[in-house]
């Protein structure tokens, strides 16, 4: 009798988290949530995080909300982050994971973990990623003059990126300034940031990222917002040592694409749980000093910008990521950078903090595959 009446109270549960998940009902009164993908012993699963100290497995999540509810829509939750994110507005996705966060809140059920309990994989795996470069007037101001791959700020408002950029009368802004990231070099919160051997100069820079969430091409900035996720963390960590011989002047794939230099994570937050991204505390700690304290507000080009510009260039896919560039704050600026054994805390407001110590590359062992 005591189980019939345990399983009648989560299903009154789970009916009274699908009624607030209706889409009449304004994102305030909905439980926030952050989605990721995880590992637990030989198995990797999307989950969805409450209080960034709960996990819920997906999939066991949407078997157990069907189950409990026989009359209930059936709806298909990939299991894959991408495709995820193209879905998230389709097939009643967005509604069935506010139910099951709404019900996972109320009374924690068993398929539900404590985030340490499993080991957090980056959040999604991109096909691009995007970043901005001296996004942030300080940032531009601290490097002027240093000789790093960061270009000068304008002296004057340059001319409009015809196709691209056009410029607005009075918009004393200098054009937006984009580089590629490797995908390769992504790892996830906790992992470890190598350092390459005789390379002293492995600089960070904490960052608001992008997740895109629909195909985007040509997208206006009064539209970009539609064509936005959500928000995650990414340490563009940089190689500042140039490559000596000054070719083709700065080297962007040296400076910026080691293995292990693109830290990214440790979740997602739906865009619908983030009321303005551009009024964002942003900090880096290395080791437990403060080295950038910022806000987004204090963007040169804001993440409506940012997208419209990339997808004048690139048709940006689900997933994707466009990196909005570092507040002031860098090693570089200072004459400070990682060693081994240091540990390096990028965190924004209402995102997340992502985490990674710092280690030394063993020279000792024989390049991969040879």
């Amino acid at each position: 009798m005591m189980r019939r009446f345990a399983q009648a109270g989560l299903a009154a549960v789970w009916m009274a988290a699908a009624c607030s998940a209706v889409s009449t009902q304004p994102t305030s009164s909905i439980t926030a949530y952050k989605l990721g993908t995880f590992a637990q012993a030989d198995r990797t699963f999307l989950g969805l995080v409450l209080n960034d100290a709960v996990v819920v497995d997906l999939a066991q999540a949407n078997a157990a909300f069907e189950k409990e509810n026989a009359g209930a829509a059936r709806v298909t939750i990939p299991a894959e982050m991408r495709t995820l994110l193209a879905s998230y507005e389709q097939g009643g996705v967005k509604a069935r994971l506010a139910a099951i966060a709404s019900a996972a809140a109320a009374r924690r059920p068993a398929y539900a973990m404590d985030v340490k309990a499993v080991r957090t994989l980056p959040p999604v795996m991109p096909q691009n990623i995007l970043n901005a470069a001296v996004n942030y007037t300080e940032h531009a101001a601290e490097m002027a003059g240093r000789g790093t791959n960061d270009p000068a700020p304008a002296a004057a408002a340059p001319a409009e990126i015809p196709g691209i950029w056009p410029r607005k009368p009075g918009d004393t802004r200098h054009n937006p300034y984009v580089f590629v990231k490797p995908v390769g070099a992504v790892i996830g919160d906790g992992e470890a940031i190598l350092l390459p051997a005789n390379r002293p100069q492995v600089d960070w820079e904490c960052e608001l990222a992008i997740v895109i969430g629909r195909t985007a091409s040509r997208v206006p900035i009064d539209r970009a917002q539609d064509f936005i996720f959500g928000y995650t963390l990414e340490n563009d960590v940089s190689d500042r040592n140039g490559r000596a011989d000054g070719r083709h002047g700065s080297d962007w794939f040296i400076g910026k694409g080691h293995d292990t230099f693109a830290p990214l994570g440790p979740y997602i937050v739906p865009r619908e749980f983030v009321p303005d991204p551009q009024k964002l505390a942003i900090t880096f700690t290395l080791s437990g000093q403060v080295m950038q304290d910022s806000n987004t507000e204090r963007m040169t080009h804001n993440v409506y910008e940012m997208v419209s510009f990339v997808s004048h260039v690139l048709t940006l896919k689900p997933g994707d990521i466009v990196s909005t560039g570092s507040p002031a704050g860098v090693g570089a600026a200072r004459n400070v950078f990682m060693k081994a054994g240091d540990i390096g805390v990028c965190a924004i407001e209402g995102i997340g903090t992502l985490t990674n110590p710092v280690m030394g590359m063993d020279t000792t062992s024989p390049p991969a595959g040879r």
